[in-house]
C-alpha cells in the first residue's frame, strides 16, 4: 500500500505550500489537485465558455493534458503557472468544481498520481473522496481574515494590486459556495486532524504535520 497524506482545506489556507514542503521533507510525490480545477477553469475562460454549461466544461476537463515541469505548469504549450493563480480563475475554478461530471473526469487524473514511495495531496476532498484510506488526513484551516492577508501579501509580491476587504469577502463567499455545494461539499474527512494555522508560521504547520505522520508510522 502506497502511503498518502492528504491536506484539505479552504481557499488560501496555505495547504499547497505546506503539502509541497511535507512532500519534500519525506521524499514523496506532490499532487496539487486544485491546479487541475484551475487549469480547467482557465481553459474554459480562454474559450469563453459558459461556466454553467456542464457538457462544454466536461469536454475541457476530459481533454486536459497539463505538463508539470520543474515547478512550472504548461498547458497546450503555454506556461500558465502564474495565470491560473489569478483571482478570476480561482473564482471560476470553484464554480466548475461544483459540476459532477467535471469532477468525475478530474478524479481519475488525481487517483493516478498515487506512486511509490508516497504522495502528499492537497485539495478540498483528497481525504474524504479521492484517498479515503490515507493513513494521515489533515484539514488545514485559518480565519478568513488571516487567509485574506496572506493572499494580499502574495499578490503584492507579484506586483498585483488588491483590496484586502474585497479579498476577505471573496474568500467568505467561496467558502460558503464550497461548503454548500451538492457534490463533495468542503468538510473535514472522517478521522481528519484539524489544524488551524491562523497564528502559525509555515514552518510550524509543516512540523505539526510531520509529527502526526511519524505518530501514524509508530502506531
Amino acid at each position: 500500500m502506497i502511503p498518502v497524506i492528504t491536506i484539505d482545506g479552504p481557499t488560501a489556507s496555505g495547504k499547497g505550500t505546506v503539502a509541497a514542503r511535507v512532500a519534500e521533507a519525506l521524499g514523496f510525490y506532490y499532487l496539487d489537485s486544485g491546479a487541475l480545477y484551475r487549469l480547467t477553469a482557465y481553459a474554459s475562460l480562454k474559450a469563453e465558455l459558459d461556466l454553467a454549461d456542464e457538457d462544454a466544461i466536461e469536454a475541457v476537463a476530459k481533454a486536459l493534458a497539463p505538463e508539470f515541469k520543474g515547478g512550472r505548469i504548461v498547458l497546450d504549450g503555454e506556461d500558465v503557472t502564474d495565470k491560473i493563480r489569478m483571482e478570476a480563475v480561482g473564482v471560476a475554478a470553484s464554480k466548475v468544481a461544483a459540476l459532477p461530471r467535471v469532477r468525475s473526469q478530474l478524479v481519475q487524473l488525481q487517483k493516478r498520481s498515487r506512486q511509490a514511495p508516497g504522495l502528499v495531496a492537497d485539495g478540498r476532498d483528497m481525504g474524504s473522496v479521492i484517498f479515503p484510506d490515507a493513513p494521515l488526513k489533515v484539514f488545514l484551516t485559518a480565519s478568513a481574515e488571516a487567509r485574506a492577508q496572506r493572499r494580499f501579501n502574495q499578490l503584492k509580491e507579484k506586483g498585483i494590486t488588491a483590496n484586502i476587504t474585497t479579498l476577505t469577502q471573496d474568500l467568505q463567499e467561496r467558502d460558503r459556495r464550497d461548503m454548500e455545494r451538492a457534490v463533495c461539499p468542503l468538510a473535514p474527512a472522517a478521522g481528519a486532524k484539524i489544524l488551524d494555522s491562523s497564528n502559525l508560521t509555515v514552518e510550524e504547520t509543516v512540523a505539526q504535520v510531520l509529527t502526526w505522520y511519524k505518530e501514524c508510522l509508530a502506531a
